[in-house]
């Protein structure tokens, strides 16, 4: 691993991850991230992203501006990280500690003026959706004690459901700051949304895991199928055929549904179409089309698609769960209903389904929501507050690099 060169004195953060840009289950967390770190630099920050190697990935690469170095596995890259900071500790300005269940525990290892807590979403239910015992049970208590290590530290979060999660465990309010989240694309003027299929079209977009909640897209789907018989349901995403043998092709059988692939055109005349895995632009051509985004996830950071369709003119079914209630505005934006609840969800496919006046209006207050967010934004709001800290450790006399930085 190469050594820090310091540049015309830029502030150097270093960031740890479990996960990059390039990880093979890379999500919105790793895009988030390196959307805000690229639009944050004009020529005054310095980032490195530390995280586990992957075979394919080489050990260290430049991706806009972002030095990634790779190293170990999600285990050993907690000591390698370490061996790194110690390497480099008078350069390195601030640890940003990130957490989606695995993290570094900075609390031990870097001082407490330099560390930053970032965290998207709290675990919590999915430890019982996605591992097994006794991992789950595990998991489920061990969460508040290690997320409490970092509740003195400088804290980032997306949303203000996982604000109030943090809160609840002890941080400090005033020490709990808000990133907006983003999207990469510039929001389509409404003249340029494409016209919505002549049947009623539902999409779920993101990863084939339980706690997404397809399987209840699926069973709703099957119900709605029942009042409007041309209904369909796209579904995108990388596929998991096993994941679609046992848990999906069950609920289809039990409702009759028919399922596919696109053909070499695109089209398809199943009930439901599994695309995989689509470019983004292909993904907004299908999300502008469809009526709906159905995404009735148990728990979300925020909801990324859920942004995208708004942008591009489509509003969105979602569970009441956190995150997904940010995203939608606490339902003014989009259609709520109880996670789990398979008639409700069934319920509000058929109520956009009927398009008319009050689908219209939710599809405008979706779109006119959507326009606040944006990752350039989002990179403004963290400059600003990196900024501020660095003021405030000049102003408290604190030393270190930041201040040379400053003086500089």
């Amino acid at each position: 691993m190469s050594t820090i060169r310091e540049q015309d004195g830029k502030i150097i953060v270093l960031l740890l991850s479990w996960r990059d840009i390039c990880s093979p289950k890379s999500g919105g967390a790793e895009v988030f991230t390196h959307e805000m770190l690229k639009r944050s630099q004009q020529g005054r920050f310095q980032f490195i992203h530390f995280s586990p190697q992957f075979e394919g990935l080489p050990e260290q690469e430049t991706i806009d501006g972002i030095t990634y170095i790779r190293k170990g596995n999600i285990f050993s890259v907690i000591y390698y990280a370490m061996r790194y900071y110690r390497r480099h500790r008078n350069q390195i300005d601030y640890v940003i500690n990130q957490a989606n269940t695995h993290q570094f525990f900075t609390r031990f290892w870097v001082e407490s003026s330099k560390r930053i807590f970032f965290i998207h979403q709290l675990t919590r239910e999915i430890w019982f959706e996605n591992a097994k015992f006794p991992l789950n049970v595990i998991g489920f208590h061990m969460e508040p004690l290690m997320l409490k290590l970092a509740r003195k530290d400088r804290t980032l979060t997306v949303s203000p459901s996982t604000r109030y999660d943090l809160l609840k465990l002890g941080f400090h309010p005033d020490c709990v700051h808000l990133l907006p989240e983003g999207i990469e694309f510039d929001h389509w003027p409404r003249e340029q949304f494409l016209p919505k299929e002549p049947s009623p079209t539902f999409m779920y977009a993101g990863r084939f895991v339980k706690y997404k909640g397809i399987d209840l897209v699926v069973e709703a789907f099957g119900r709605l199928k029942k009042k409007f018989p041309q209904a369909v349901l796209w579904i995108v995403g990388k596929t998991d055929k096993t994941y679609v043998a046992e848990q999906l092709v069950p609920i289809m059988k039990r409702y009759g549904l028919t399922y596919g692939e696109p053909d070499e055109q695109g089209q398809s005349q199943a009930d439901i179409t599994f695309f995989g895995f689509v470019s983004a632009e292909h993904k907004l051509e299908l999300m502008s089309r469809a009526h709906a985004l159905v995404f009735p996830s148990l728990r979300e950071g925020w909801g990324l698609t859920i942004t995208e369709a708004a942008a591009v003119g489509t509003p969105s079914i979602v569970s009441n769960s956190p995150g997904l209630v940010d995203a939608t505005d606490f339902g003014k934006s989009g259609y709520l209903c109880f996670h789990g609840d398979i008639r409700g969800l069934s319920e509000q496919m058929e109520r956009a389904a009927k398009g008319g006046e009050d689908y219209m209006a939710i599809r405008e207050r979706a779109y006119q929501y959507a326009l606040r967010f944006h990752f350039d934004h989002t990179a403004a709001v963290f400059e600003k507050l990196l900024e501020n800290w660095i003021e405030e450790a000049e102003q408290s006399g604190q030393s270190g690099h930041s201040l040379l930085h400053v003086q500089q």
